[in-house]
């Protein structure tokens, strides 16, 4: 196998699961297995190196590679670590399996391609020994499917004051230095260029009742009848949602119901039903407001029903073009002009999906999103990606810091 096909199969072979907010456990779950690789991978290569501790078994993992001319700016290259469950999936995740020019297995896609090609343009650049254009800060991610932690937790490397810095993260302050002028974040685009793309806020809906013997219906207060007046309140909302700015890059705004959980059994009045929410927000739409919105249609609709709704999981902004920004805007011009030379399209598109791009624009760092593979095979029951792709990806990255 050549470099970056053994390095993406070897990412593949470690699971690195996201529980997704559910109570599970197990050998396949959490990151630690791909940070352990990282970290051996960067020792063995002579690259500094730091974990940022993000929650328990959860860890950033962070390397550098100094430029060579002085005064250089820093760039950052970010790739989350973990995956989307495996559940019905009908090939071995964990088995990568190299067929007709693709290779299969669970992250092949989001985003272990796009991460091998980044850790391949590193290695290539150190061994070369040729000039280096830029400092490159890699960042292994975590939590980027459930919650953006890990990108959070990045960010506030260079975001927050040195006085407040957690003493957990001092490790990795010294690897990341300071605030990146542009950050590089893998998905896969196909090497097209994603400008802008979705945030999104979710959060818990909690509806209360009474719980009795179901022979005594009247005794108790069924939480689910409240429930579905809720549900019928989002269903109005979210319909009315894509009537909003439809001609919007991005698409326009959207509102997903994506689990209902409620009751025992057939023969008890249930107490308590849980949904939980999706609210995707464009570019320059408040994460907050939209939240407000939804819950104030759910008040109007559900009388004196007892509803709570519990602080965001996840929330995000959207992304903004990282071109409004001159030093941003003359990498992404370095970027697509070297990805062209190197046979790629580089459209320069928008999204539906979010990304840990938005993050780092928040914090100060514009962003952009590329990488290899397709978004319609991320996710997917024989998730795969073209291996040419992440060869070019590879060359690309490698070239773009070389030539500066």
């Amino acid at each position: 196998m050549s470099g970056h096909v053994a390095l993406l199969a070897d990412l593949i072979r470690r699971p690195s699961v996201n529980p997704m907010g559910r109570d599970v456990s197990g050998p396949e779950y959490l990151e630690g297995r791909v940070g352990d690789y990282l970290v051996q991978r960067f020792t063995a290569a002579g690259l500094p190196w730091a974990r940022q501790p993000v929650s328990p078994g959860r860890d950033n993992v962070i390397a550098r590679l100094e430029a060579t001319v002085p005064r250089a700016p820093v760039i950052l290259w970010d790739a989350h670590q973990d995956t989307v469950p495996v559940e019905n999936m009908t090939i071995e995740p964990f088995a990568p399996v190299v067929r007709d020019g693709r290779m299969y297995g669970r992250g092949s896609c989001d985003v272990k391609g796009g991460m091998a090609a980044m850790v391949a343009a590193l290695e290539r650049l150190l061994a070369t020994g040729g000039p280096r254009m830029a400092t490159v800060v890699f960042s292994a991610t975590v939590n980027e499917e459930f919650g953006f932690s890990g990108a959070k937790a990045l960010a506030r490397l260079w975001d927050a004051p040195a006085a407040d810095a957690a003493t957990s993260d001092a490790a990795a302050r010294r690897v990341v230095g300071r605030r990146p002028v542009v950050a590089v974040v893998a998905e896969p685009t196909g090497l097209d260029l994603v400008m802008q793309h979705k945030g999104a806020i979710r959060w818990r809906i909690r509806v209360s009742g009474r719980a009795c013997h179901s022979a005594f219906p009247e005794q108790g207060s069924n939480a689910i009848y409240p429930a579905g007046r809720v549900i019928l309140a989002l269903e109005s909302l979210a319909a009315e949602l894509l009537t909003r700015n439809p001609d919007h890059p991005c698409g326009p705004p959207t509102l997903n119901l994506g689990t209902i959980r409620g009751g025992a059994g057939v023969n008890l009045v249930p107490d308590l039903t849980i949904l939980e929410v999706e609210r995707r927000v464009l570019p320059g739409e408040s994460p907050d407001e939209a939240r407000a919105e939804a819950i104030a249609r759910i008040a109007a609709a559900s009388g004196d029903a007892r509803i709570e709704h519990d602080e965001p999981f996840l929330e995000s902004a959207g992304l903004a073009d990282a071109t409004t920004d001159p030093k941003a805007a003359a990498w992404v011009e370095k970027l697509t002009a070297t990805a062209r030379s190197c046979g790629a399209a580089a459209d320069r598109t928008a999204a539906r999906y979010g990304t840990n791009a938005s993050v780092f624009t928040a914090a100060g760092v514009p962003s952009v999103v590329f990488g290899p593979g397709s978004i319609a095979q991320a996710h997917t029951a024989d998730e795969w990606i073209d291996l040419d792709q992440v060869a070019t990806a590879a060359e690309i990255l490698t070239a773009v810091v070389a030539a500066g």
